[in-house]
């Protein structure tokens, strides 16, 4: 018997590539045209932003609040737990991440320090248009079905580096409290997709 020390992240994967890439298939195929809806709330993001104020600030927590909750309930606790048990947990998160958002930006109104232009606003609104933009285009880049393309306000992925993406747009400490779900997200999604690599073929 092999000691827990010998594994690696990829004897950990319960699921393969194909499988994965799959599930995005079937939800998008599921959902179409929820997508379109998504990707101008990421366009309302930017546009209210721009605007700026009080009332910007709390519809942007309440669109994004939206996404994640959506995310959380749609895709991790009714399609990616039936191929990964820890998913619950995600949808978990997911769905605390909204519940801040609610009460950060909607309730307390906590989006409306904008910081000055400069490095950190232009990684922001390069996260953003990444998120929006490029990340749907990453799968059919790679040679996948543009049906398994993952859209912001539908997808985990995109939705976490738009969310840190408008994080960067605002000052840091009123909203400390955002960070860590979308980081740690990255974190759990970039070792999966690293674990499973040389694995999509």
């Amino acid at each position: 018997m092999s000691e827990w020390w010998t594994y690696s992240l990829r004897d950990l994967l319960l699921f393969s590539p194909r499988t994965y890439y799959r599930l995005f298939e079937l939800y998008n195929l599921d959902m179409w045209p929820l997508q379109l809806v998504t990707v101008a709330m990421g366009f309302a993001v930017l546009l209210l932003w721009r605007h700026g104020g009080a009332t910007a600030g709390r519809i942007i927590a309440a669109l994004l609040a939206l996404c994640w909750l959506w995310v959380a309930w749609a895709y991790h606790w009714q399609r990616y737990a039936t191929i990964n048990w820890v998913a619950s947990y995600f949808a978990v998160a997911f769905a605390l991440q909204a519940i801040l958002l609610v009460w950060l930006g909607a309730v307390r109104g906590k989006f409306i320090q904008n910081i000055p232009a400069g490095k950190r606003q232009h990684t922001g609104l390069m996260l953003i248009a990444f998120a929006l933009f490029c990340y749907p285009l990453l799968g059919p880049v790679l040679g996948r079905s543009w049906l398994q393309s993952e859209i912001f306000g539908m997808a985990p992925d995109p939705t976490a580096l738009a969310m840190l993406g408008t994080l960067l747009l605002y000052r840091a400490r009123p909203l400390w409290w955002l960070y860590p779900v979308p980081v740690v997200w990255c974190l759990i999604s970039g070792a999966t997709l690293w674990a499973m690599a040389p694995l999509d073929h």
